[in-house]
């Protein structure tokens, strides 16, 4: 199994909401990524589906340096789609 196809299988979350904007962002941009943000990315999936639908509709905000601008990059994307 490849590196986005295990990726991918991340993306399912507990909520259909999360698993159609992670699903599309990873379609859309996983293989442009640099390794710095796929690792961003991957680190963003650590967290629990509540957390980041949070992030998603500014409810609270990311403060994990690493993660938070995967997280605007997400929410800009997923306004536009």
């Amino acid at each position: 199994m490849g590196e986005k196809a295990r990726v991918r299988w991340r993306c399912r979350r507990g909520m259909l909401e999360l698993d159609l904007i992670l699903s599309r962002y990873l379609d859309a941009r996983f293989d442009g990524m640099t390794e710095v943000q796929k690792e961003a990315f991957q680190s963003l999936l650590e967290y629990p589906d509540n957390d980041i639908w949070d992030w998603f509709n500014a409810r609270t905000q990311c403060n994990d340096p690493e993660v938070e601008p995967m997280v605007r990059d997400i929410v800009g994307f997923a306004t536009r789609i």
